[in-house]
């Protein structure tokens, strides 16, 4: 019992340091402008996917392999309706996942909209942080 709380731990950390990950790039290529404002999109939204299954594991939710937020918010709200309320900011990030990894399919993001979805996903890190500590 005692190891499956530890290696439950250790998968949190390992989603968290990720979607840390995820967010120093994101920041990086919005200070520095040294890549495309597609990149930033699609990080952010990445980064709320890690932190939204990085939850699910500390409440030991099992869940599909899946990246659509708001289908990962749905198994957060069975747990704790208070994650509704990330619901819009979830909605608005769910369309750098598709529109980023299909040549042909994606629109040009803006530095704006670059900067409106790294804000997005910092407000559902720092919900989402809070739950956990």
């Amino acid at each position: 019992m005692k190891d499956n709380f530890k290696r439950q731990e250790l998968l949190v950390e390992e989603w968290l340091k990720r979607a840390y990950d995820d967010e120093l790039n994101a920041r990086s290529i919005l200070t520095h402008k040294d890549g495309t404002p597609n990149g930033p999109c699609f990080l952010s939204q990445q980064m709320v996917e890690k932190y939204l299954k990085a939850y699910l594991v500390f409440r030991k939710k099992r869940f599909p392999r899946i990246h659509a937020l708001d289908n990962l918010l749905e198994l957060c709200v069975e747990m704790d309706s208070s994650f509704r309320k990330l619901k819009k900011d979830a909605i608005f990030l769910n369309k750098f996942l598709v529109a980023t990894r299909y040549p042909g399919d994606y629109p040009e993001f803006s530095w704006k909209d670059a900067k409106e979805a790294y804000d997005a996903a910092l407000r559902v890190k720092d919900f989402v942080l809070a739950k956990i500590e």
